[in-house]
């Protein structure tokens, strides 16, 4: 395709708090000319001229890009790579960072991802697939509890239960199958061996032929403090992740990425773009828990901010093929992120709630205050137009310094029907 015109008009796709992240790196560049963001959020309206266009309007994003002349496009959420964004910007000649449409069954299909595991020797759970709610009750009687059970297409993150009893992993199925809970992401299930041991959040630059690692971090999925109650999209996150040593690197790069990578091109499906690994560590060794095709929300947050190269010239190099010529430089302080999250979330929540107290976070040193689900109102205030609503992250010496930090910033932040856990990085910093 050639290379980019670049410096330039990059668009980036999304309106979380990782495509906030994304835009404070992105705007740094001096490849950055204009930055346009679809469609943005309130936060992202400070750094990126934003446009009303969904993330999953395909046509509707290339219309824009051919129309404004972008030079180069990032897809932040895995929704329109899924759907095939990449493939139809390339199509109008407009270059962008992320997997294509067959390559993003990573994401899109947990039974692919874990056929292209079991092909290619990648470490991971032993699994099955099913449609059919007798047989894959008769597999669950076989294995016992507990188990994973796992819709096979994108659910935001909502699509997984760890079953403890054999009434809960019946009734995962039944939700999935038969109830339809997902739609058509859970016409087909993946049940999965339990794996034990800690997890961690391994991403890398992949061009299709070079890896570039980057570093890794942990997150809090569960939506109570001691990491109990039902799964989210992320409560918080911290970088870095003392249990992802430079032995576990080297596992993951020589017995995950790399045969991946390999596998991927043999299938002719060649991958481009972040490879997200899900790792568990544990006795069993370096297991893959899961492949994401983008960034981690929140785990972006705390590698963005502790960046200090230029992430939109690793960009380009990833999809021109040219990822042996980066290297990247991190900051050696800790980052930490909270997310402030609308009461009720992960189940139902009010949208339209006021925020205040932003700018007297963000003035703390070390702050920065990602938005995720916001928007601008008249008079520049500020409302909650989501359930993960802020990623309230902050850089210190050590992980207790950056928690000290972002709780601080938390705690000047007025949002009566908002809420966090008071825990984060709580595995990092100990009792």
């Amino acid at each position: 395709m050639g290379t980019p015109a670049l410096p330039g008009r990059v668009l980036l796709v999304g309106g979380g708090g990782r495509e906030h992240a994304l835009a404070q790196q992105i705007v740094k560049s001096p490849l950055c000319e204009t930055l346009y963001c679809a469609p943005g959020n309130a936060g992202i309206a400070k750094l990126a001229q934003c446009v009303a266009i969904a993330a999953e309007d395909v046509d509707g994003l290339v219309e824009f890009a051919k129309a404004e002349r972008i030079a180069f496009v990032v897809v932040g959420p895995e929704a329109p790579l899924v759907l095939g964004l990449v493939d139809a910007l390339g199509a109008a000649g407009i270059p962008a960072f992320g997997p294509d449409r067959k390559a993003s069954a990573l994401e899109g299909s947990k039974g692919f991802m874990k056929d292209i595991c079991a092909k290619y020797g990648v470490p991971t759970a032993d699994y099955a697939r099913f449609q059919d709610v007798a047989a894959a009750k008769a597999y669950l009687h076989a294995k016992g509890v507990p188990i994973v059970i796992k819709a096979d297409g994108l659910a935001a993150g909502k699509g997984v239960t760890v079953a403890q009893s054999l009434e809960e992993a019946e009734a995962a199925i039944e939700a999935a199958l038969i109830d339809a809970r997902f739609g058509d992401a859970g016409q087909e299930i993946v049940i999965e061996e339990y794996l034990e041991g800690e997890e961690a959040s391994f991403f890398a630059l992949v061009d299709g032929e070079h890896i570039l690692p980057l570093i890794a971090a942990q997150d809090h999925k569960a939506v109570g403090e001691g990491d109990k109650g039902p799964n989210t999209g992320g409560m918080g996150a911290y970088s870095p992740a003392e249990i992802v040593t430079d032995a576990v690197v080297d596992t993951v790069m020589a017995d995950i990425l790399e045969p991946t990578m390999r596998g991927m091109a043999a299938e002719g499906c060649p991958f481009q773009g972040v490879l997200f690994a899900g790792l568990m560590i544990g006795a069993g060794g370096v297991k893959l828990l899961e492949f994401n095709i983008r960034f981690g929300d929140p785990e972006c947050q705390v590698l963005m901010a502790r960046l200090d190269s230029d992430l939109l010239a690793a960009l380009v190099a990833t999809q021109e093929g040219r990822l042996d010529e980066i290297t990247f430089r991190w900051r050696a302080q800790a980052a930490l992120c909270v997310v402030l999250a609308a009461k009720g979330y992960p189940g139902a929540y009010e949208k339209g709630t006021e925020i205040r107290g932003l700018d007297a976070a963000e003035i703390l040193p070390g702050v920065s205050v990602y938005h995720a689900g916001t928007r601008a109102m008249e008079g520049g205030r500020v409302v909650a137009n989501g359930g993960r609503v802020l990623g309230v992250t902050a850089l210190g010496d050590t992980i207790a310094d950056a928690q000290r930090r972002a709780y601080g910033a938390v705690d000047r932040i007025d949002w009566p029907d908002g809420f966090c856990r008071r825990d984060i990085g709580w595995r990092a910093i100990g009792d």
